[in-house]
């Protein structure tokens, strides 16, 4: 159709659709809850839009009932987008576990910074449980999801960061006021900054309604300004006192910007991450090897050089940075359980093979033992192919294949022989650990 002659209610269409279009990406990355301020407003757009496009007169025409239908259909659709991610049940999964963190903040940590009872270990404890259990919610790669952990966690672990931090420093501060006159100012600075990390704690998890981000990073710099006021020439040790108290101030500001600075810099998105990148290359290199080994026609072959080169894979993921991320430690420690599983595998086989040179006389109980031990190795070949999830016929028949083994392994009595005891117990823990692997690879899990 000529632009020039195009219908007015088809332009009107059109020029609803790009307004719809300019706020599509916020809310597919919309990470908050329905009763956020950001929700409402995105709602009440897409809701505004819906009647401008009901407005639109058709006259009857096909082209532009059409048109409207389409636009409505995707108005709706990024209305039901922005309702479900606020609604997921891992959003809210997330939002319970925040709940808890800051019930624990609001009991034990705020009043710390007032003069309450000290840190003890069960509440950082709390924190890293918390952490762990933050970082075990799935995504499935669902951007809102990421962005949503993402901020959880980082609130989170400036917390966890900002007491550990204030415990580790306290007993080297203050210094004596009979040291010098600009002493006493830095003692009093360090007071506030000392108040100040508990107001950070409580705005960072949203427990304190009193104060402002902005007026608390006025408050530090003022406090900055009269630091640097001071003169400290010729005094090294009250030089590096300010300096301490001067980089608290600034970690405190920094922690202020958690927010805004995640938002700007995507750092939610792992998948550009440099460790996760290094995370991922390993792991590619080990499902080459798990192939390779799995498909081998002699795989005797290749026990050493696997083992090899797996080991050195090893030894790459222990090199990777964490940076402080509960997320990439989380993903580095599934990425060793990965190669550690093939590695033990390999060993098996290894070991069943040699078994095979030796042909004298055991005992019945240690024969029994082996024989389930082959059995494992089959079945651990399988669970290191497998790729599903809990619900899949496979992950249920591995599952009851492993439950059986461990039902054999309890029915041989060793009979007081001490060599059948220990090689028992191994082979029950080696059944557990493929049964804690299929859990591991069919969770679905995602950074």
């Amino acid at each position: 159709m000529d632009m020039g002659n195009q219908h007015p209610s088809i332009t009107r269409l059109q020029e609803i659709q790009k307004e719809v279009k300019s706020i599509e990406q916020q809310v597919i990355s919309f990470s908050g809850l329905s009763s956020d301020k950001n929700y409402k407003k995105l709602e009440r757009i897409l809701t505004k839009q819906l009647f401008e496009i009901d407005s639109v007169d058709t006259e009857g025409k096909g082209d532009i009932q059409q048109a409207r239908k389409r636009a409505a259909q995707e108005t709706e659709h990024l209305l039901k987008e922005l309702e479900q991610n606020a609604n997921h049940p891992h959003r809210l999964e997330i939002q319970n576990i925040f709940q808890e963190a800051q019930a624990l903040v609001k009991e034990k940590i705020v009043p710390f910074y007032s003069g309450g009872s000290c840190i003890t270990d069960e509440i950082e404890e709390g924190i890293q449980d918390i952490i762990l259990r933050l970082t075990h919610v799935k995504t499935g790669g669902k951007i809102s999801l990421r962005k949503a952990r993402y901020h959880t966690l980082t609130k989170i672990c400036a917390v966890q960061e900002i007491v550990e931090d204030c415990m580790k420093k306290q007993p080297s501060l203050p210094l004596s006021e009979d040291t010098h006159p600009s002493v006493a100012k830095i003692n009093s600075v360090m007071c506030e900054v000392n108040k100040a990390r508990g107001v950070v704690v409580a705005l960072l998890m949203g427990v304190d309604s009193s104060e402002t981000c902005r007026h608390l990073s006025c408050v530090l710099s003022g406090l900055l300004a009269d630091l640097d006021a001071l003169d400290v020439c010729g005094h090294t040790e009250i030089r590096n006192y300010r300096r301490e108290v001067v980089e608290d101030i600034n970690k405190l500001l920094k922690y202020l910007d958690l927010d805004e600075e995640a938002d700007t810099t995507h750092a939610f998105d792992l998948r550009q991450n440099h460790s996760i990148l290094k995370i991922e290359k390993v792991l590619k290199r080990m499902r080459e090897i798990k192939k390779e080994f799995l498909q081998a026609q002699n795989p005797p072959e290749l026990y050493l050089s696997s083992k090899t080169e797996l080991q050195a894979l090893i030894g790459q993921l222990d090199e990777v940075s964490l940076e402080r991320n509960p997320c990439i430690r989380e993903a580095r420690r599934r990425a060793v359980i990965e190669v550690q599983t093939l590695i033990t595998h390999i060993d098996l086989k290894e070991a069943l093979e040699k078994r095979k040179q030796f042909t004298c006389e055991e005992h019945p109980s240690h024969k029994a033992v082996w024989e389930v031990l082959g059995s494992l190795s089959e079945i651990q070949g399988e669970v290191l192919s497998f790729d599903g999830n809990r619900t899949d016929k496979n992950y249920i028949r591995l599952e009851e294949l492993l439950t059986k083994q461990l039902l054999a392994l309890d029915a041989v009595d060793p009979q007081g022989e001490e060599r059948c005891k220990a090689a028992r117990k191994q082979a029950v823990k080696l059944a557990q650990n493929i049964l804690s692997y299929l859990d591991l690879k069919s969770d679905e899990w995602e950074y």
